[in-house]
């Protein structure tokens, strides 16, 4: 007899269900939700163009939809399927993406008060409104709290919790004074199917906390009043109000509640797993091991791998964190990426893409690859930096922009396109090289996501880059599987699921093409990634001598000056 367990997976702008047959992972439906409200699910600001802020609302009626049709395309795909055999929920998200609530764990823009006001909103992951107050909290930790930096790559970014919960406590005080504390959606999203939603009573995860929140251990879970007195005395007051324990993924939260179930049309007997991000469950989805490093490769990438929590692991600089059961217990979980890989090729498309290469994007896309895949490695004479949206790693800089080099008035539009898809595969290795040179050995890489499987010559292009071959996962959508799995470990092998992470992804992953290196390619790829790193170091590095570290940040200064007249 089969049993199945549901992934969910919330996007920057949708969300989905999967539903997995855990006996061999075969996903039998999937559906996806589109978010109304903003743009493509995104409340934004001409004003700011760092706000970026998320409608709760859009994940409660999200839920209903993607479930309910996915268990209805699930029973016409298969006669042994029914609802009563689900057995478990995973749900992961995206983050840090917090948002304040009541006393009840209610959204506060929920009230009427609040309902127009984006502060009382989810503050969605892609916000950098806070890149003063991460510059801060990293200035102030490196003299008070040097241990607290050490664990996250030694800078503190405006993606994170702490960054965002500040800035929004000086814009919106009163957002701040009405709120009885403040919750990652990857922990709310699961107390609401189990209609647990009291911040007190959350499983929170470790996966958010040790990433984003500070949180560790090694110094008795979040930072302390003292530290967090130095930034504003208000948040102390906080603190208490937030939790002292997270837990693994691994770990249930509770069962659906009756109210949820009735809703649904499932049991009361399916378990609810802890949250967590989408890329760490992205890469548990991916079939990760020690040795594996999983790109999530969509909107940004989250590059994630994994070591045995009993190792001397070096602190690593600029990755986004090393926590321990981040991934999956008993291991450190290690986190980097970039702030935008696919984003840029649609703001490319979107803006700059002459309708010759079609009137769709996805026509545009079309075109562009095809022309893009006729060109030679260095043919271009084009060189592109990947920081449309800053660099995430290994700067961990919000305020470092794009930049094209190279232009000529021959310049075509799919030689730019293919230059684009260079630089995110610089960036890429520009990450390898960080993590291996703190004596993490990368055995293999596999590709997850929708580019991966969509986008054959990004991933040629990113194996001659780097000089390895490129693994793509069976599962276009390892996220919800991922999810799915861990679903399937709360439910426990007693309910049909299983006891451990290991055993759930021997049978419920795997492989499905590899894009092996040309080395002719590779070689010239080495020569053009000496230029890409002193043009990184260049406008990256602040040291004496570089020069050019103050150019996109002087004229974004002046251009938020010229808005803020307008």
């Amino acid at each position: 007899m089969s049993y199945y367990s549901i992934g969910l997976d919330f996007g920057t702008n949708s969300c989905r269900s999967v539903i997995v047959d855990l006996s061999d992972g075969n996903e039998l439906a999937s559906y996806v939700f589109n978010y109304p409200s903003g743009d493509a699910g995104v409340i934004v600001s001409k004003e700011d163009p760092n706000l970026a802020r998320q409608n709760p609302a859009d994940y409660i009626d999200g839920i209903k939809i993607i479930i309910k049709e996915s268990v209805k395309k699930a029973a016409e795909s298969s006669s042994d399927f029914t609802a009563d055999k689900i057995i478990g929920i995973g749900v992961d998200t995206t983050g840090s993406s917090p948002m304040p609530v009541d006393r009840e764990g209610n959204p506060l823009c929920f009230r009427e008060k609040y309902k127009n006001n984006p502060a009382a909103m989810v503050w969605l992951w892609k916000d950098h409104t806070g890149y003063e107050e991460a510059a801060a909290i990293t200035e102030i930790a490196s003299k008070l709290r040097p241990e607290y930096l050490s664990k996250i790559g030694g800078v503190y970014s405006s993606e994170w919790f702490w960054s965002k919960i500040w800035k929004l406590l000086k814009d919106s005080p009163d957002v701040f004074d009405d709120a009885y504390s403040f919750v990652e959606i990857c922990d709310w999203i699961p107390a609401v199917l189990t209609g647990n939603t009291k911040p007190e009573n959350l499983k929170r995860s470790i996966c958010a906390a040790g990433h984003k929140a500070m949180f560790n251990d090694q110094w008795g879970g979040l930072p302390d009043k003292e530290f967090l007195n130095s930034l504003d005395p208000k948040l102390t007051s906080l603190l208490d109000k937030l939790f002292k324990k997270a837990y693994p993924a691994e770990e249930r939260v509770g069962y659906l509640s009756g109210e949820w179930a009735e809703e649904l049309g499932l049991t009361t007997n399916v378990a609810v797993a802890v949250g967590a991000f989408d890329a760490h469950m992205g890469a548990v989805g991916a079939g990760i091991n020690e040795g594996t490093l999983v790109k999530i490769l969509g909107t940004s990438t989250c590059d994630v791998m994994i070591t045995p929590n009993h190792d001397d692991l070096k602190d690593i600089p600029g990755v986004c964190g090393i926590v321990d059961g981040s991934v999956k217990g008993g291991f450190f979980g290690i986190e980097a990426g970039q702030s935008a890989v696919g984003d840029i090729f649609l703001w490319f498309v979107n803006n700059l893409v002459p309708n010759e290469y079609g009137k769709s994007a996805d026509e545009k896309f079309s075109g562009l690859e095809k022309a893009a895949s006729g060109l030679k490695p260095g043919e271009t004479g084009l060189l592109a930096l990947d920081w449309n949206n800053g660099n995430r790693t290994v700067l961990v800089d919000v305020r470092l922009t794009g930049l094209l080099l190279g232009q000529t008035l021959h310049t075509k539009p799919y030689e730019i396109y293919r230059a684009l898809i260079e630089a995110t595969a610089f960036g890429a290795l520009t990450i390898i090289d960080r993590i291996e040179k703190y004596g993490v050995k990368i055995n293999d890489i596999v590709n997850c996501g929708g580019l991966a499987g969509k986008n054959p010559l990004l991933m040629q292009i990113y194996a001659d880059i780097t000089g390895r071959p490129m693994k793509v996962s069976k599962s276009d959508q390892t996220p919800a599987l991922g999810a799915a799995i861990f679903g399937a470990v709360a439910a426990g092998k007693s309910a049909g699921g299983y006891d451990s992470v290991e055993e759930a992804q021997k049978a419920m992953t795997g492989i499905n093409k590899i894009y092996v290196p040309i080395q002719e390619h590779h070689e010239v790829y080495n020569k053009i990634y000496t230029l890409y790193k002193q043009l990184h170091d260049s406008f990256g590095i602040n040291e004496a001598g570089a020069g050019l570290y103050n150019v996109m940040k002087d004229l974004l200064d002046i251009r938020d000056k010229v808005r803020r007249k307008n």
